[in-house]
């Protein structure tokens, strides 16, 4: 298979309506350039002014080419260059307009060279930058759709784990209770029912309205507390998100929870606890759940036990950038996660 390699642009690319732009814009350079030809009382002053506005040009297109060839390989903007070439492009302004009220009358020739290799230089000058800019532009814009492209491709790989951990996790659970209680399962069964139709249809959204997030997680809770029973004491702080017009990404913060109660379940205390906390400040959802945990104990888990948490993790990556603060505490008795994030 043959790769071609990146083409480097041409002296004079572009098509005719390009060409036809450039023609338009010469008719104006021409009458400008008129002017200072009257000033400097050059003879033939027409002949003059037409030589000068094709060097203009000639100049315009070179400095393009050169900018062409400086930006092949720039990925950004090399901001100490074009600040030099614009103060010397502006210094250059300053002396044409100056030499303009004082030419050399009796020397035309030296007089055309003071006012023609400015001019030049400006031109090429002004080709050169706004040939990095766009080129350098165009670049990162590339690069900024291939890195949107392969976020939203790693998101959705992302997602798509979702659903078969949290079956995993729960099928486990319900494993050994089909062992120990088995008058739990079908009411446990109908549960999972809710939890998954939640879990394969909406979480397929990048984002979803937070009373339906809470909705699911008071779900999870319910489930939760059934297959505990007694031993589990549980706290809940949230706030009414009916009338709430915000959004959340689907099934991220129903991991922490599923960690909690699993750090709890795997304590050696008799009684555990969790305490769930779930509310707004301003444009912000504050979230914090706390359980009970036994650092010793819950370090011997299953090897797929930190696929839900790095997940997560890389979901807010990808979904909020620096709109999200964790902060993660443990110690030897409980276990405390923070999150803050921007909602949508």
């Amino acid at each position: 298979m043959n790769i071609d390699s990146p083409k480097r642009p041409g002296l004079f690319s572009g098509n005719f309506g390009y060409l036809l732009v450039v023609g338009l814009i010469s008719i104006p350079l021409f009458i400008m350039l008129q002017v200072f030809v009257n000033r400097l009382s050059l003879p033939e002053d027409e002949v003059a002014t037409t030589g000068f506005t094709i060097a203009t040009i000639v100049s315009v297109f070179i400095g393009r080419y050169i900018g062409g060839i400086l930006s092949f390989r720039m990925n950004k903007y090399p901001k100490r260059l074009l600040i030099l070439l614009s103060m010397i492009a502006l210094a250059l302004t300053f002396w044409i307009f100056f030499y303009t009220e004082f030419p050399l009358r009796d020397r035309p020739t030296m007089s055309i060279l003071l006012f023609a290799l400015p001019l030049c230089v400006i031109s090429a000058i002004a080709g050169l930058i706004a040939k990095v800019v766009r080129a350098v532009t165009r670049k990162q814009l590339s690069e900024a759709k291939t890195s949107a492209a392969q976020s939203e491709s790693e998101l959705q790989l992302l997602q798509s784990q979702i659903s078969p951990h949290f079956l995993f996790n729960t099928l486990n659970n319900m494993y050994g209770l089909s062992i120990t209680q088995q008058e739990k399962i079908p009411s446990l069964l109908l549960k999972l029912s809710d939890l998954l139709r939640y879990s394969v249809y909406d979480a397929r959204k990048s984002y979803v309205p937070v009373k339906d997030e809470l909705a699911y997680i008071n779900n999870y809770i319910d489930f939760e507390k059934m297959r505990i029973g007694e031993r589990l004491a549980l706290t809940t702080d949230f706030e009414d998100f009916g009338a709430v017009d915000a959004k959340i990404a689907p099934m991220l913060l129903i991991v922490f929870i599923e960690n909690a109660f699993k750090h709890s379940k795997n304590s050696a205390n008799e009684r555990i606890f969790v305490h769930i906390s779930l509310k707004t400040w301003g444009n912000r959802l504050l979230f914090t759940c706390v359980n009970s945990y036994s650092s010793g104990l819950d370090k011997v888990v299953d090897e797929h036990g930190g696929l839900g948490l790095d997940n997560a993790k890389k979901r807010l990556d990808l979904l909020y950038e620096k709109d999200y603060h964790l902060a993660i505490e443990d110690s030897d008795n409980t276990y405390k996660v923070m999150l803050q994030l921007k909602m949508k």
